[in-house]
């Protein structure tokens, strides 16, 4: 039977740094040390990667820094990733098209890697992705407006995964996206767990698609993938209400 992952996303000690950012438990923390080393030598995921199932093809890898998980970093698997990436393609229908990725760098470096030439902003805490040169801005959801002038309503395409599963994370994320966003005619993407589904429509009028997105740590947390327009047949579609 697999070993069940704590919901880490939910499992936070409320004692905070000065930037009152929070932290996992030390608990939480070598909880999901010792799934993830499991994962690693299971046979089954050995079996897996010599059989080439799930293998990402030469032309779709990707390098990603190691996930930080006292940030509550957790990449998408190569799947998500790469199906994200399609919809946002095919949301920008012309060579203008402007993209905002907030704490998603997982998808902002598939972007660039089946498009090196689309223009993507990568807004996130992370320092490590300075990396990135001018498509990285430093972003602290604690501080949702803290934020150049000239980002201000300039992207037609937002994605937003915030870094914690609760309202006032979600709340202010909704800020930024606001500063964001062309007031008019924009395409808004926001992954978060099943347990936003109710705030992320009172906040921003989403509703959840049929794709379920997927992450390499095989996180306990149901994540969803929730937007302001109807994707049609992409994404498995709205789901009925």
């Amino acid at each position: 039977m697999e070993p069940q992952l704590p919901t880490i996303k939910n499992v936070f000690v409320n004692e905070t740094d000065d930037d009152d950012r929070p932290a996992l438990s030390s608990h939480a923390l070598a909880a999901l040390k010792e799934f993830l080393e499991e994962q690693r030598q299971s046979p089954a995921n050995h079996e897996t990667a010599e059989n080439g199932e799930g293998a990402l093809e030469p032309e779709s890898e990707v390098d990603l820094v190691t996930e930080d998980w006292r940030l509550s970093q957790f990449w998408y698997d190569p799947e998500t990733a790469r199906t994200l990436s399609q919809e946002v393609l095919s949301l920008c229908s012309h060579s203008n098209c402007k993209v905002a990725c907030i704490a998603c760098p997982t998808l902002y470096a598939y972007l660039k890697k089946i498009d090196p030439n689309i223009s993507v902003q990568l807004l996130e805490y992370d320092k490590r992705f300075e990396q990135y040169g001018s498509d990285f801005t430093f972003y602290d959801y604690n501080q949702p407006k803290d934020l150049p002038l000239e980002l201000k309503h300039t992207y037609q395409v937002v994605i937003a995964d915030p870094p914690y599963l609760s309202k006032e994370c979600l709340e202010k994320v909704t800020q930024t996206i606001s500063f964001l966003a062309q007031p008019q005619e924009s395409h808004l993407l926001l992954l978060t767990g099943e347990v936003q589904r109710d705030r992320a429509a009172e906040l921003l009028g989403l509703r959840a698609c049929n794709f379920w997105p997927r992450h390499s740590s095989k996180l306990g947390n149901e994540f969803r993938v929730f937007t302001n327009y109807d994707p049609g047949e992409r994404l498995g579609g709205w789901e009925q209400q």
